[in-house]
């Protein structure tokens, strides 16, 4: 039976574009399970789509978002289940408020929007439990290769949690970071493992109205709406102070009105407070992948002092995408843990490779630097700088970059290694990239920075 049943309509315009606006609403007591419809015309406009999205809050805060594509949008909450996206909780009595988050609505024509919201009092029978954690036994210290960014049906990919970590198996990943959009309701428990030797890693992607970030090894919601007050500098802040880790996500991506959103133009964020960035996120070479031009950010960003952790991410949200060459994170961590995996990229002690082994360290007398660490350099102190590299196809070359530049290229054989010498007080920071024939990125290390103008 109904509880109560409440429309909203209204006409928005290309002005209401990048808002979050609320219909707020009282469910009375005794309703157990709601029905949320949001349709919206048109969805099409000059071969570009409005995209119209909800996000929900019951009285004790937020409830779930439905990150998706489509002109309609249909939500079903109860204390035993829930759509994608959204909390399976008990349904509180008192006022709830539903907001339709306007990515983009196209100058044109005006948008008309329906919301239509049903409560029942109808039970549903609790499912046994599902996906309950499982001890994991100590790795120990090592190489760990694994993907941050990923995604599924709790925002907008075609595959459930089973089918991704499925996918990260047979990929002979070691972890997988599950960052639905602007959600965390598909993550399961710390160091579950649904998938025999997949550790799952916490995380959501910040889908804001100008630029995405990844908030990794947090479970709880946090908020990504970047307007009335709150900066995205607070909004990082507050990620880091929560134990996660900040990756500003795909900065140059095409952005509106194609991919509404997904390039980066938060101008006090450049990189502000951000100390990880996003330079491989779909394979390298694919027609419009834009990692050139977001490596290339990262060396403008590394020549002006800042120390950054650089990483790879596939986005992938189905296997729609086939056999590509996808950028793995290959991470040298103390453990084979959510805490110790992200202390390790925190610190850029990392390579991304689709599938060649590649190292960088130096040394100067005693000291010892791996990818992400910095010598103390005096000036005129010689720094040895080693790479070593396994399992190259015909034709790769390795470029050796320092302070942004390429400073030497040579064809390289399937495994080996190569050593040269910098000055101290010269220079500031290097790297080393593998490119295949076709001038794709194979593997790129992390820097080793020398000098202390890094913050």
């Amino acid at each position: 039976m109904d509880t109560f049943h409440i429309t909203f309509d209204r006409i928005l315009s290309s002005a209401d574009a990048k808002k979050n606006i609320p219909f707020t609403f009282q469910v009375p007591d005794g309703t157990t399970q709601l029905h949320i419809t949001l349709s919206f015309a048109p969805w099409q406009v000059d071969n570009i789509y409005n995209m119209l999205t909800l996000s929900v809050f019951d009285p004790t805060g937020f409830r779930g978002a439905g990150h998706r594509h489509g002109d309609k949008h249909a939500v079903v909450l109860h204390a035993q289940t829930a759509s994608p996206g959204y909390y399976a909780k008990p349904i509180q009595p008192g006022e709830w408020t539903v907001y339709v988050d306007t990515h983009m609505i196209m100058p044109g024509p005006l948008c008309s929007i329906h919301l239509d919201i049903t409560g029942t009092d109808e039970t549903i029978p609790a499912d046994a439990p599902t996906n309950a954690s499982k001890p994991r036994a100590a790795r120990g210290a090592g190489w760990y290769r694994g993907d941050l960014h990923a995604h599924t049906i709790h925002s907008d990919a075609q595959w459930e949690l089973d089918g991704l970590l499925a996918w990260a198996q047979e990929n002979h990943l070691d972890f997988c970071t599950l960052s639905d959009h602007n959600t965390v309701t598909g993550l399961l428990p710390p160091d579950s493992v649904p998938r025999d030797g997949v550790l799952l890693l916490g995380g959501m992607e910040l889908t804001t109205f100008w630029g995405h970030a990844l908030a990794l090894g947090l479970r709880e919601w946090v908020d990504w709406r970047a307007n009335n007050g709150r900066t995205m500098e607070q909004i990082a802040a507050e990620v880091n102070a929560r134990g996660g880790l900040f990756i500003i996500a795909h900065p140059k991506a095409v952005g509106d009105p194609y991919c509404t959103g997904c390039r980066w133009v938060y101008d006090a964020m450049m990189p502000g407070n951000a100390r990880a960035v996003e330079v491989w996120n779909d394979p390298w070479a694919n027609p419009g992948d834009n990692n050139e031009e977001a490596l290339a950010l990262a060396f403008e960003w590394l020549n002006r002092g800042y120390r950054l952790a650089l990483t790879s991410g596939t986005d992938i949200h189905g296997r729609a995408r086939g056999a590509a060459p996808y950028g793995f994170d290959v991470v040298y961590a103390q453990d084979l843990s959510e805490r110790e995996i992200l202390r390790a990229v925190r610190a850029g002690h990392l390579y991304l490779s689709s599938g060649p082994r590649l190292e960088l360290n130096a040394s100067l007398n005693e000291q010892r630097a791996m990818m992400g660490d910095a010598l103390n350099a005096a000036n005129g102190a010689p720094i040895q700088v080693s790479a070593q590299w396994d399992a190259c196809p015909p034709d790769a070359q390795l470029q050796w970059i320092v302070d942004g530049a390429v400073r030497e290229t040579r064809r390289v054989n399937e495994n080996g290694a190569h050593a040269w010498q910098l000055v101290g007080g010269q220079d500031h920071w290097c790297l080393v990239a593998l490119r295949a024939a076709n001038d794709a990125v194979l593997a790129l290390t992390n820097p080793i920075y020398f000098d202390g103008r890094t913050f």
